[in-house]
């Protein structure tokens, strides 16, 4: 009997898995592992709403296993030192692992070569299972990477994309392959009261529901903040319970602007996955510096706290903030004001802001996280490092019924469009009924003057 190991990482799914499908197609038995790295937890990236989620597609994982055959195997320590060991008790000749893009991924992958040769067994890297386009599958001509998106999106239109492989029908695992329990997400604590559930059975029925009713309108409705008009897939595309692969073949086979305005989000993600694969040290330092001169200090961190907790008197981000806290989550328009108010109106250093998204978030990915923040930030990306969103215009033009506000931020009950989104405008008798609702932490005039003067474009 040949046996091979497939290591799971940021792809917890049987659909359309290369390294599966190559394990079992090489091999007679297939031991799937998932190792709880004490090595992302001490580093900070395992937070309680990214733990309860992945016990939930852990659990799905296995769940689906089981009704093919087999079981998942689950460990928990350095990932090298447990893959080889479980291949040494296993028997196995290969291990199957998807190719990761952070600097810490590539080394992983390096680690795990050096020791699996050494034994004489062989590590197989598969590219295109977190992205639907490999890092570098695509590049511009003097350059390891696209810088800029537009042309990033024409050149990954061309790509023609690899078939989707079906979940296998049958999967066998050797026996007496000792696991440990299956973490359960009732053992975390410390979650958002409203996050959402996790697994590969979620991520499929939420995939086809957005294609059949939601994906004809994403075009013209995904910056409505109240209708929520979004697919809500991103934490299954971090976790990988759903392949980028299908989403981008099922998207472009139901057609229409919809689709596309979807597709072409599919390809941000690609496109920011392929600048930190290229990039490793973008995930902390400025990808292109604008020698920033980061407020710092008793009145920026106070105003910090206030932006974390939803008290800086601006609706629309307070709400934002609000919904982060809750859900784990927050839409994409959202992300966009919370990061630009804190980094061009407060001035504050955009990894401040990345770490505390990256602490609540469910789909917290370091590639988006990180590289969207530089991109609003203006030190990423972005051909116009400087604009600045105001809250206030955002409100009228997202939320113009202001029913997004009144979601998050109860203390604003009542209080009709547009004047919702300026509360500090109310005459005095009727600001006081509102009092509970604080006055903003700084006048976006004023905002927007030290923002200027700090980065030396005043």
């Amino acid at each position: 009997m040949t046996v091979a190991v497939v290591l799971y990482t940021s792809d917890l799914r049987l659909h359309d898995h290369p390294p599966l499908r190559a394990a079992l197609s090489s091999c007679d038995q297939v031991v799937p592992l998932f190792v709880r790295d004490r090595a992302v937890t001490a580093a900070g990236f395992a937070p309680p709403n990214r733990l309860a989620f992945l016990a939930d597609c852990l659990a799905d994982l296995d769940a689906g296993l089981r009704e093919r055959g087999g079981r998942l195997v689950v460990r928990s320590g350095d990932v090298v030192a447990e893959v080889c060991s479980l291949a040494r008790e296993s028997a196995a000749a290969e291990v199957h692992l998807a190719a990761g893009v952070s600097a810490y991924a590539h080394a992983r992958e390096d680690r795990l070569r050096t020791a699996l040769e050494a034994e004489g067994r062989r590590l197989h890297v598969h590219d295109g299972v977190v992205t639907a386009v490999a890092p570098g599958a695509v590049r511009p001509a003097g350059s390891d990477h696209f810088a800029v998106f537009t042309p990033y999106l024409r050149r990954w239109s061309e790509l023609p994309l690899r078939a989707v492989a079906p979940a296998p029908r049958a999967v066998r695992v050797p026996e007496g392959i000792g696991s440990e329990p299956l973490p359960a997400r009732a053992a975390v604590t410390g979650l958002s009261p409203g996050l959402a559930r996790g697994g590969e059975d979620e991520a499929r029925r939420l995939l086809a529901r957005w294609l059949r009713t939601g994906v004809q309108d994403y075009g013209a409705a995904h910056d409505d903040l109240a209708g929520d008009a979004t697919s809500r897939l991103s934490p299954h595309l971090h976790f990988g319970t759903l392949s980028p692969t299908e989403a981008v073949h099922r998207a472009r086979g139901t057609g229409g602007p919809g689709a596309g305005a979807f597709v072409r989000q599919l390809c941000w993600r690609d496109f920011h996955h392929q600048v930190l694969a290229a990039r490793p040290a973008t995930a902390t330092e400025d990808y292109r510096s604008r020698q920033d001169h980061w407020r710092r200090g008793p009145a920026a961190e106070e105003e910090t706290e206030a932006w974390k907790e939803g008290r800086t008197g601006y609706p629309m981000v307070d709400a934002a903030m609000r919904q982060l806290r809750h859900e784990g989550w927050m839409h994409n328009r959202g992300r966009l004001l919370a990061a630009c108010f804190l980094t061009k109106t407060l001035y504050v250093d955009w990894r401040t802001g990345a770490r505390h998204f990256l602490d609540l978030l469910v789909d917290g990915d370091l590639a988006n996280n990180q590289l969207n923040w530089q991109w609003v930030a203006g030190t990423g990306t972005d051909t116009r490092p400087n604009r600045v969103l105001n809250p206030v215009r955002q409100g009228l033009l997202h939320d113009p019924e202001g029913r997004y506000v009144h979601r998050w931020v109860p203390e604003l009950a009542g209080l009709d469009a547009p004047r919702v989104h300026e509360p500090w405008r109310l005459p005095g008798p009727e600001r006081a009924r509102y009092a509970a609702y604080p006055d903003p932490v700084v006048e976006l005039a004023d905002g927007l003057d030290r923002f200027r003067r700090g980065r030396g474009t005043a």
